[in-house]
């Protein structure tokens, strides 16, 4: 078999990053590289002539999965004509719904990655980007001349994996509600 083109590397890389930020959220950090790369399509083999190493696709992955999360913000705030606390409460109730809680691998990876990223190494480039994602949204989730994104992002977060976690409980959806009108 003969060598792909630059531009054929290239587009197999943004493959098994999307793919892989998908497989983080669906399933932590454990998930196996050969699962990243099959589900990109591609062997195990073509994983090194990309990537450094595993934790170099988690911490791209990881900040692939965050952009994805922005350019949602930015859609819904224009959907809503730039109207930023319209377009928080319409994220917000998006971010709180089963929907949401039913689709993780397209979720947000504040919820889908923090208990990875608690467990993992404290220096690493994962780590690094996650938090700067995480200080992100808070700050876009918070009310304009409140300090309160982090006390919302916090509720939403915790809400939203304690649904996950209860899933198929009647429980599941009522932690949903309650973080909404919580937090309005």
């Amino acid at each position: 078999m003969g060598r792909v083109s630059q531009a054929q590397a290239q587009e197999n890389r943004a493959k098994v990053v999307a793919a892989a930020a998908r497989l983080l959220r669906e399933r932590g950090t454990d998930v196996s590289v050969a699962d990243m790369m099959k589900a990109a399509g591609l062997t195990h083999g073509g994983f090194y002539k990309q990537f450094e190493s595993k934790e170099a696709l988690v911490a791209e992955a990881t900040a692939l999965a965050f952009a994805n999360q922005e350019q949602l913000r930015a859609r819904t705030e224009t959907a809503h004509d730039g109207d930023h606390d319209e377009a928080r409460r319409s994220l917000t109730d998006w971010y709180l719904s089963t929907e949401h809680r039913d689709t993780p691998g397209e979720g947000c990876p504040t919820a889908a990655l923090a208990v990875d990223m608690a467990r993992g190494e404290d220096d690493s480039a994962a780590r690094r980007v996650y938090a700067d994602g995480v200080r992100d949204f808070a700050a876009w989730i918070a009310v304009e001349g409140e300090d309160d994104g982090l006390v919302r992002l916090s509720t939403m977060v915790g809400a939203l994996l304690l649904a996950r976690s209860t899933e198929g409980t009647e429980l599941s959806e009522r932690f949903l509600d309650a973080a909404r009108e919580a937090i309005g």
